[in-house]
């Protein structure tokens, strides 16, 4: 992904809302990028924007080398997003042949894709199951899976573990880092948390208040193998205090 100068301005009946504002950032392939920055800074519509979702209004970006409408036709990404948005009326195997369906992939394959992509989430056996009959984190875990069932290069997820309670989503930090090393994906990832966004990274994104700029770019040097007790690492908290700093920055405190 490649964006230079992006601005975003949404015309609303107050008034213009400056949501992004001359974004400059290269990401590489393979790289886990997070965003992280006060409520309103842009950090998901920065996202929506690469998923063709939003229409920038000035500058310029490219994902894969294509313009996002491209990207998005070419089936480049997945989405994730906060809530899981899986049908209750479908099964989790039913959910996640959707797209399969939607991209008229042959029906011979769809029941090796499904199962390929439950085993790299950790829910083989549930195909079955309901959305219902699972917890907030399986649900979870299932939309990641009906974003990986396509196979795309690029996987964006905008703050899909918020919700969930500390336990669950220290889990669920540990199976997507062990998901991206596995399939060398690239990902965008959306968080208000500073450990999640240090834990999970290879280069974090340190966003201002609205209009949203980029603060700073914080090139991650910690092993790619994680356990979670490197978060009391003086590595990783020299990371964290770097993060907070520019996130106080960018509120104009001292």
């Amino acid at each position: 992904m490649q964006a230079r100068g992006l601005d975003l301005t949404f015309r609303t009946a107050d008034g213009p809302v400056h949501a992004l504002k001359d974004v400059n950032l290269s990401v590489q392939r393979g790289d886990f990028v997070s965003f992280i920055g006060p409520s309103g800074c842009g950090k998901t519509t920065f996202l929506r924007v690469v998923a063709d979702l939003e229409q920038p209004t000035g500058g310029e970006i490219t994902v894969n080398g294509m313009s996002p409408a491209e990207a998005r036709r070419a089936r480049a990404y997945g989405y994730v997003f906060q809530a899981a948005g899986l049908y209750p009326w479908r099964t989790i195997g039913g959910n996640i042949r959707l797209p399969l369906e939607i991209m008229g992939i042959p029906r011979a394959e769809h029941a090796a894709r499904v199962a390929r992509v439950l085993e790299l989430v950790e829910l083989t056996g549930f195909e079955k199951k309901f959305p219902w009959q699972l917890s907030g984190g399986m649900q979870q875990r299932a939309s990641i899976a009906r974003a990986l069932s396509f196979d795309a290069d690029i996987l964006l997820m905008d703050e899909p573990f918020g919700a969930l309670d500390e336990i669950v989503r220290d889990k669920l930090n540990e199976e997507l880092l062990g998901l991206w090393r596995r399939t060398g994906k690239t990902i965008g990832f959306v968080t208000h948390s500073i450990p999640e966004a240090v834990y999970l990274s290879t280069r974090i994104v340190v966003m201002s208040p609205r209009p949203g700029r980029i603060i700073d770019v914080i090139e991650s040097d910690l092993p790619a193998e994680r356990p979670l007790d490197i978060r009391e690492s003086p590595e990783f908290l020299a990371l964290a205090r770097r993060v907070r700093d520019g996130l106080r920055a960018g509120h104009g405190y001292d």
